[in-house]
């Protein structure tokens, strides 16, 4: 069954994902789970962006092995697909939950129960839904739910012991203010956590980091700065 999240496989989004993974996971040491949240094909063509294959001089750099591996995607033949992932080793050494999620609510409480058990030695969590955050406009359980990971996930993924790295879109609004609203959000969700988000050009993806995790997680950040700068940028949210 193809999925939204095959059809962007490999595009420069998913490059520097990717690299935010590999980095964060070599930095820290830290066991990695993958929670795809994967949903049907939309039939939509935008996810065609992956020209920067084709321009090693400017792209290999930020991170060869992993460049190397995605240009395996200009061959004749290659599926696309996220389950190349895993069968690759982009991310040594990760669980995946490769199930696909639909809109449902009952469906959806199956789903996590099982991430849950597959997850249980995971020390840090990537929830990885199409678009998001819950937004006010769908609701848990209704239509098109599945693109979005709603707030008591969340807050029972990080009650279960993980860090957490939330893949988002951004929004229809000034980003500097949205990346504020949500990272302020996340730290009254989560009381406790160090949040923290790594910020590209059409992507944002939020940290909320547990104490114990905090100094291996910090290393790791700079060892991503290090790679990835300009490509991705970094922050934490200032303690009030």
């Amino acid at each position: 069954m193809a999925t939204v999240k095959d059809q962007y496989f490999g595009d420069v989004n998913d490059y520097r994902k990717y690299g935010i993974l590999r980095g964060l996971i070599e930095g820290s040491q830290l066991r990695l789970g993958v929670c795809w949240l994967r949903t049907v094909n939309d039939g939509r063509q935008d996810g065609e962006f992956r020209q920067y294959l084709q321009r090693p001089e400017r792209w290999r750099h930020h991170d060869p092995e992993l460049y190397d591996a995605l240009r395996r995607l200009l061959d004749p033949g290659v599926e696309r697909t996220v389950l190349h992932a895993e069968s690759w080793g982009l991310l040594p050494g990760a669980r995946y939950h490769h199930r696909v999620l639909s809109d449902g609510a009952s469906e959806r409480r199956s789903y996590f129960a099982e991430a849950w058990q597959r997850f249980r030695e995971a020390q840090l969590l990537f929830l990885d839904p199409d678009n998001g955050l819950e937004v006010q406009s769908v609701s848990y359980g209704k239509r098109t739910s599945a693109k979005y990971l709603y707030w008591h996930e969340v807050e029972e993924a990080y009650g279960r012991g993980h860090s957490l790295i939330i893949y988002q879109h951004f929004r229809r609004q000034r980003r500097d203010t949205f990346v504020t609203d949500m990272a302020d959000e996340l730290q009254y969700r989560l009381g406790g956590s160090r949040v923290e988000w790594f910020r590209t050009a059409n992507v944002l993806f939020l940290a909320a980091v547990r104490p114990e995790h905090s100094g291996k997680f910090r290393e790791a950040t700079e060892l991503v700065r290090h790679r990835w700068n300009p490509q991705i940028h970094y922050a934490v949210r200032a303690i009030v």
